[in-house]
């Protein structure tokens, strides 16, 4: 199937590795122009060579994108880079694990910052020029916790769900415009991430997603054929979520 998003131009953040970095080289490999940044040097430019190997049309900028300056600065590299922004799939790293009562008012705000204030300041800088051109494409990488809170996690379940919430918002104001918003919510997946948690040893791993078919499902939201597609959250879950809505 052809996604229709040859010669897009796409902006994938957090993406020198896990989730992030599957999603853009699906990107690419559908004929995106990418732009990745991340905050390790020696890691993004491991993903730009192998995106670049494949035959992908990447450009790495080092940044740290829960900085609150980040996000304007990385929409601008992107235009200065491509002349446009067309896709936008914003991430960040998941926040530390901790019970409800174990976590600080300093671990809330950072966690909020991080996977919250950081994708609206990415969407409200990107938005303009998807407006400006009648076409764009949304994605936020979130969890399957915004539809069902999982324990020990409560700054993940608390940040990732107040975007939800926002997201749910904007989507209907961008949707006349040609842009559609949604979030991707992961389950887990084989990923640094998933490790980290102690869910990701090698005799888990047989039942973990692979990022790679996460990020072909990141491509598709993202693709021409899913116009209609707005204010959703996609859960890639492998069916471990049990709620209904």
């Amino acid at each position: 199937m052809d996604l229709g998003i040859a010669e897009k131009v796409a902006l994938v953040t957090a993406s020198s590795k896990g989730l992030g970095r599957a999603s853009a080289e699906a990107l690419a490999a559908e004929g995106a122009r990418v732009v990745i940044c991340a905050r390790t040097e020696e890691t993004l430019r491991q993903t730009e060579s192998a995106i670049a190997a494949a035959g992908g049309d990447v450009h790495a900028v080092v940044a740290d994108i829960t900085d609150p300056g980040a996000p304007a600065r990385m929409v601008r590299e992107t235009v200065e880079r491509f002349g446009t922004i067309d896709i936008l799939v914003p991430n960040a790293g998941g926040p530390p694990a901790g019970g409800a009562f174990d976590i600080t008012d300093e671990q809330i705000a950072a966690a909020v910052n991080a996977n919250a204030t950081t994708s609206i300041r990415l969407v409200r800088e990107a938005a303009p020029l998807m407006q400006a051109s009648g076409w764009g494409r949304i994605c936020c990488i979130t969890s399957w916790s915004i539809k069902q809170p999982m324990r020990n996690l409560a700054l993940s379940n608390l940040a990732r769900t107040g975007l939800w919430a926002w997201v749910k918002t904007a989507a209907p104001e961008l949707f006349p415009s040609g842009i559609t918003l949604n979030v991707v919510c992961p389950g887990g997946h084989a990923t640094d991430r998933m490790i980290q948690l102690g869910r990701g040893d090698a005799q888990a791993a047989e039942g973990l997603g692979d990022p790679g078919d996460f990020g072909r499902i990141v491509a598709f939201l993202c693709s021409q054929a899913a116009g209609y597609l707005s204010g959703t959250a996609v859960m890639v879950d492998g069916a471990a979520s049990v709620g209904l809505l």
